[in-house]
């Protein structure tokens, strides 16, 4: 780091202090972690900005991990945010600390000042890459209502009055008035697989009220009320306009973007896989589409660029699966560079579309050839229907 940069950091940066965390505690800030010692209290030079705070528990007998938790936080100029850790919850506490007690630990700065690490700044760059389109608004409004973002969701149980009791096979009075004679009651008879069975007897298990993720839903429907069969197959090989219902929902166009990154984050540093999952279905639907790519170029660009970073940054196991088994993240970019390939895009967007594939060929050895011709599972099938005998 430069003195002008430190400088700066001095008089700019915001402090995280976290009160009575346990020693060998993993504890990070964006994509950096570390075991606490019996001395931590927090971090200090944090730029001004997005940041995700996370932790884990460890446990001093096994060493066991506990599954990640953490929040993000868009730090102003020289704010000063205090949390607690709560030993009976061995979680991050959810009471408020008062002002009161923030203040003395400002006036107590000098003495605190050696127990913070400092930020690590080699990170910031490439963090801002991750993170760019992420507003105040979008932390606020996919962010959980408890304000924790978990890798393993907490769960309820139904009570044991909601409780499954199994499934009734048997045929209910109302069956048996309209009954088919001569038919037996086996074949009336509602038929369950075993897997069904041992379904039903499972608790219908609910996430906590307030401790799921609130991204974007993702339309059901693929196209507009009353499409033709032929409308319908249209939308379903073109998903412009499923993006632009989602885009639809947002208060301006980039902000879905925004929520590809805020996905990504949640799974690469939350470890959530629900999270994953809604990154993974919106590439796929961005790949999907032919007419949008020239509407909203813009959208576009960043979505090339912001794809780009994430996938330099995907752990190694999951880019082995999509090279070996050339899942539906390999398959609709090779779609989607097709779909520039036909569609004729041109310009700065162009570029940037070979520059990707040409990355992502070079630095993961993907193979993106013949792209101007059919893949083996979309060429057309030909059917041979053999002649009617002459009588």
């Amino acid at each position: 780091m430069d003195q002008e940069t430190a400088k700066k950091l001095l008089i700019e940066a915001g402090t995280f202090v976290f009160l009575g965390v346990p020693q060998e505690t993993q504890f990070g800030i964006d994509m950096q972690c570390w075991n606490t010692d019996e001395d931590f209290r927090g971090i200090k030079m944090i730029p001004p900005g997005l940041h995700y705070i996370h932790y884990s528990g460890v446990s001093k007998g096994t060493g066991d991990v506990s599954p990640r938790s953490g929040f993000m936080h868009y730090f102003q100029k020289k704010e000063f945010l205090v949390k607690l850790w709560d030993k009976n919850l061995e979680d991050m506490s959810k009471d408020e600390v008062t002002d009161e007690s923030i203040q003395r630990l400002k006036d107590n700065l000098l003495t605190l000042d050696r127990h913070l690490g400092p930020y690590p700044y080699d990170i910031w760059q490439k963090w801002k890459l991750l993170s760019s389109q992420i507003t105040e608004d979008l932390v606020n409004r996919f962010s959980p209502e408890s304000g924790l973002i978990r890798a393993s969701v907490e769960l309820l149980s139904t009570s044991d009055k909601d409780r499954p009791r199994g499934v009734k096979t048997s045929i209910d009075s109302e069956d048996k008035n309209q009954e088919t004679p001569g038919q037996s009651d086996a074949k009336r008879a509602k038929r369950i697989t075993a897997a069904e069975k041992e379904a039903s007897m499972l608790p219908n298990l609910q996430p906590v009220p307030g401790a799921s993720l609130r991204f974007t839903e993702i339309p059901h429907d693929k196209f507009p009320p009353g499409s033709t069969p032929e409308e319908v197959t249209k939308h379903y090989l073109d998903q412009s306009y499923t993006l632009e219902l989602m885009i639809a929902q947002h208060v301006e166009p980039l902000h879905i973007i925004g929520e590809l990154q805020f996905a990504y984050l949640c799974f690469l540093i939350g470890h959530s896989l629900e999270a994953f999952e809604h990154w993974k279905n919106l590439v796929i639907i961005f790949c999907s589409c032919d007419e949008a790519i020239h509407k909203y170029r813009s959208v576009f660009f960043h979505f090339i660029r912001t794809v780009e970073v994430q996938i330099e940054e995907m752990p190694e196991d999951f880019l082995a699966d999509i090279v070996m088994n050339k899942n539906l993240v390999y398959k609709k970019l090779r779609e989607f560079f097709k779909t520039a390939y036909v569609s004729k895009v041109d310009g700065r967007l162009l570029t940037m579309i070979e520059r990707f594939k040409d990355n992502l060929t070079d630095k993961l050895q993907w193979d993106f050839t013949g792209l101007d011709r059919d893949e083996e599972d979309e060429r057309p099938v030909i059917v041979k229907i053999d002649e009617p005998e002459d009588d």
